[in-house]
């Protein structure tokens, strides 16, 4: 290898690990914590939406949540529970799956406000999840 070559190679090498070493040092270690907690929850690993914090920035955690004023409930419900799919809103398995979701949701809000770096939650709807299921939602 001629010295250009070895030149180049260790200016890649300084970028990388330099790069490596940002990427470290300015990482949302809360979020992972508490992401890393929500798993290890039996009642949450078993709800069918795993509910995950997005960033935590001066004691707000941005958590991902299915509900939204701008999406109907049953519209997770139905997508989340298939064999609900054609249930009425008005009908108590239905109910009860409304209620397991607030319940759920709560628990996983406890969960992440009881974390030190976090003062409050800050729920943004999970996009993601349903476009993963071919629901694509409209701009709200």
């Amino acid at each position: 290898m001629d010295s250009f070559a070895k030149r180049y190679t260790l200016a890649l090498v300084v970028i990388a690990f330099a790069g490596l070493a940002w990427w470290f040092f300015t990482r949302d270690t809360a979020a992972g914590d508490i992401n890393a907690t929500l798993e290890r929850d039996a009642t949450l690993a078993a709800y069918p939406y795993a509910f995950r914090v997005v960033s935590v920035e001066d004691g707000v955690a941005e958590a991902l949540s299915p509900r939204s004023a701008g999406v109907p409930v049953m519209q997770f419900l139905r997508a989340a529970f298939p064999e609900l799919a054609s249930t009425p809103v008005d009908h108590p398995d239905m109910m009860a799956a409304q209620d397991a979701l607030v319940a759920v949701q709560s628990r996983a809000a406890k969960i992440i406000a009881s974390h030190p770096q976090v003062r409050t939650v800050r729920w943004q709807l999970d996009d993601k999840w349903y476009a993963r299921r071919g629901i694509y939602l409209d701009d709200r």
